[in-house]
């Protein structure tokens, strides 16, 4: 943590008294190098893992240059604008600007799907000054002549590497292209993949780079285990490890939809409270869900990787695998949900025979070994097993596509954002 404060960085003193209610006294390493330059108006290219504070980092400089006398928003458009690649994250970027903002008098609203248009469309009538939204209902009300974008002075692209993992980069460039040029532009990312790092150069202009994490390296508070176990005892294995209270507050992680129902449905039936999240929930369902996990009603949360960047919910004490996800970049914000804020956790990964290809790939991108509870399986070492670890089973394991690919892939995500 830096020893500077908020004040020292140039943040205004409204803006500080919202944050001293809040308790935060010192800026995290990214807040510290990213808001003096945003005050100064640079474009920004911001390389940080969840749970790093870059919320606060982007929002505290667009809340002060908005509470500057400026020409009054028009109907339908807005000041500032914030894409979020999933709901769960456009909201609680909504909930920090109004925290942050409490004393500003700025209006703002959140536009994504899952929840009927005529409110969003309501808020957007008079114009707001800040509006964080989802990329797929953003474009349906832009379509319906609900929003438009020519008065954008702030744009904010968060998460840019999960926007391209779900299939929004065709709706983002879109989006961009609908812009004012004269704009300033922050894009953030936990990683720095080829496609990201080209849509940074045809977004931003003479961008700063702020990095305040080793790209792709996971998060070194977590200590880091692995159960080398088959399919059908996994959960078993998982109820097992719940009758232990250390486990207090717990996100459990599929890679579907279906698998996350029906393993929170069999916590259900074996006593452990649950709940289930994922694309197929309607947005008062996840937002419910998540709501009884933070009151201690669910002790468990099941999800997909749909809610791994976009939960933030503080004492997860325990983060697990139910299944390895196919994409060793998932694992690292699967199990960022826990140690956050200065925090300590644990993640617990189950790896099954057709999984050690994904865990190798993990161990891999973290350059280093899970810890194993247990016995390795000794049919790991053998040639024959190593090639099967190298080539899971593509029909129930297969990677995802890229988006160029068809048009499907981008219809399903844009349901579940």
């Amino acid at each position: 943590m830096s020893e500077l404060s908020f004040a020292q960085l140039g943040v205004s003193e409204p803006l500080c008294r919202a944050l001293a209610a809040e308790n935060y006294t010192h800026p995290t390493p990214i807040q510290a190098q990213a808001i003096p330059l945003l005050l100064q108006g640079r474009d920004l290219l911001g390389i940080a893992q969840t749970g790093t504070g870059k919320t606060a980092a982007f929002a505290l400089p667009i809340l002060q240059k908005l509470g500057k006398p400026q020409q009054p928003v028009s109907p339908k458009a807005c000041h500032a604008l914030v894409l979020a690649p999933t709901r769960e994250l456009a909201v609680q970027i909504a909930e920090s600007f109004a925290t942050y903002g409490r004393h500003s008098g700025l209006r703002q609203t959140v536009i994504l799907g899952g929840v009927g248009q005529p409110q969003q469309i309501k808020a957007m009538s008079r114009g707001v000054d800040i509006l964080v939204a989802t990329p797929g209902r953003l474009l349906d009300l832009i379509n319906q002549r609900h929003v438009r974008l020519d008065e954008v002075r702030y744009f904010v692209l968060d998460e840019a590497d999960r926007m391209l993992d779900m299939g929004f980069i065709r709706d983002v460039r879109r989006i961009v292209a609908m812009l004012p040029k004269k704009r300033q532009s922050l894009l953030f990312s936990a990683t720095m993949p080829n496609d990201v790092a080209h849509l940074a150069a045809e977004m931003l202009h003479q961008p700063v780079r702020v990095e305040v994490t080793p790209e792709q390296i996971t998060v070194d508070r977590v200590e880091q285990r692995v159960f080398h176990v088959e399919t059908a005892q996994k959960r078993a294995l998982l109820v097992d490890l719940l009758k232990d209270p250390a486990l207090s507050r717990v996100m459990v992680f599929t890679r579907t939809k279906n698998h996350a129902n029906r393993v929170s449905d069999h916590l259900d039936r074996s006593g452990i409270s649950a709940d289930a999240i994922h694309g197929n929930k309607s947005q008062n369902a996840r937002q419910r869900a998540l709501e009884r996990f933070r009151s201690g009603e669910a002790r468990v949360l099941v999800a997909t990787d749909i809610a791994a960047r976009g939960i933030d919910v503080d004492g997860v004490s325990h983060v697990i695998n139910f299944e390895l996800p196919n994409e060793p970049e998932s694992y690292v914000h699967r199990i960022g949900r826990t140690a956050r804020a200065g925090a300590e956790g644990i993640a617990l990964s189950f790896c099954d025979a057709s999984e050690r290809g994904f865990l190798r790939d993990i161990e891999k991108l973290t350059k280093r070994q899970l810890t194993v509870v247990g016995e390795r399986p000794a049919s790991m070492h053998t040639p024959q097993a190593k090639k099967e670890a190298r080539q899971p089973d593509p029909s129930v394991y297969k990677r995802k596509r890229p988006f160029h690919r068809g048009r499907n892939k981008n219809n399903r995500s844009r349901q579940a954002a």
